[in-house]
């Protein structure tokens, strides 16, 4: 149902229906219709989180940080709906829709972060101010390419945003900027 419709036009007894269960089963489970969409929401990003994995095989920072790009575009455009509901709509003002979003922003940094020792950059506050930036610039540049539809490509998009990386982590790195 998210593949094609925002979090807040699936209902609840659309989902009961679907799963063969009552709506008062689900509201066993869930106390409002806004804690059964964050379970929901949870679940995208644990499903997106789990497809985005990082490829360590791959040995190459950047081949790596390209992959998990590729697989969170691959993602994100099957899921539109639900992706730009949750970061935009109805969803992006409730607090613990905001957790959701904001943890799953935390774990993809420290993905980064900890691709850093391959390219022989050491942790410090401002890598990773600067990894937590390139995440939300990532988001916001998807989000603009889903809105858009059209003019750039699946392979441009992941290249704009595997290539921004090692620009921005070059410039975090520079001690002059201490």
């Amino acid at each position: 149902m998210l593949e094609d419709r925002a979090l807040d036009e699936v209902s609840v007894e659309e989902v009961a229906e679907a799963a063969g269960v009552s709506r008062a089963l689900l509201f066993h489970y869930f106390e409002s219709k806004q804690d059964f969409l964050v379970a929901l929401t949870t679940e995208q990003s644990r499903r997106m989180l789990e497809r985005t994995e990082p490829d360590l095989t791959l040995g190459d920072p950047i081949a790596i940080a390209r992959g998990s790009l590729a697989a969170y575009i691959d993602y994100v455009s099957a899921n539109r709906s639900a992706y730009l509901a949750i970061l935009q709509g109805a969803g992006a003002s409730d607090p613990a829709m905001r957790k959701v979003a904001d943890d799953t922003r935390t774990v993809m940094a420290e993905r980064v972060l900890g691709l850093a020792a391959l390219l022989d950059l050491h942790r410090t506050p401002i890598i990773e101010l600067a990894v937590h930036g390139w995440v939300t610039f990532s988001e916001q540049v998807t989000v603009r390419w889903l809105q858009d539809e059209g003019g750039v490509g699946r392979d441009e998009i992941v290249e704009l945003i595997a290539r921004s990386l090692p620009v921005l982590a070059t410039l975090a790195a520079d001690p002059t900027l201490r």
